[in-house]
């Protein structure tokens, strides 16, 4: 998994309370179990039309947020289904970082488990940084997963809480399956006495 210790991007706005897993990433496109790919059809009725024509309306889909790294958003992000393709989306599209007021469960650890940092805030902090993120290419913002602060483009800070396993786990890029590798010497010791102990098995 990537690691993530400094991200620095444009940062979309996106107000809309209770986005779900189904707006993220709809039902049709959950065919595939690879990672990849899944980028383009992000928000896919939002961006597009019926005839699959860009929605100019839709925030990335203006060129001031084409490449946006972070994602503003509303109270409940990411409630509905728990399909792990959502985060997969919003990471193949090329966002790292999704702050909002609050998070359904399931998909806030899913997120750390793919190497994207959600961030709750209280409501006012959101605000703010919603209103900073309507500029635009100027939208520039620092996120600071190890000092756990936001920069806006005036230099404006805000500092944020993260679990300190998940901080450790998104900084030093480990996935379960990464986590799982760091005790392979601990493995392989319970393997042999196993072995030695239960030959039969």
């Amino acid at each position: 998994m990537e690691k993530f210790e400094t991200l620095t991007g444009i940062a979309a706005p996106l107000p809309l309370v209770n986005v779900d897993t189904d707006m993220i990433i709809p039902k049709q496109f959950l065919k595939t179990i690879k990672r990849s790919g899944l980028g383009v059809n992000l928000f896919d009725e939002m961006r597009y039309d019926r005839e699959g024509n860009e929605n100019p309306d839709f925030v990335l889909n203006q060129p001031a947020y084409r490449d946006a790294d972070i994602l503003i958003s509303g109270e409940n992000f990411g409630c509905g289904s728990s399909r792990e393709h959502a985060p997969w989306a919003i990471k193949d599209f090329g966002i790292r970082c999704v702050i909002a007021p609050s998070f359904a469960d399931i998909f806030f650890n899913n997120c750390f488990k793919n190497g994207i940092l959600p961030i709750a805030l209280p409501q006012e902090q959101v605000d703010l940084l919603m209103k900073e993120a309507e500029k635009g290419q100027n939208a520039r913002m620092t996120v600071d997963l190890e000092n756990q602060t936001i920069t806006t483009p005036d230099g404006t800070q805000v500092t944020f809480d993260v679990d300190p396993f998940r901080k450790r786990c998104l900084m030093e890029g480990l996935d379960d399956i990464g986590l799982t590798l760091e005790k392979g010497a601990a493995i392989d010791t319970f393997e042999s006495g196993a072995q030695a102990t239960r030959p039969w098995m």
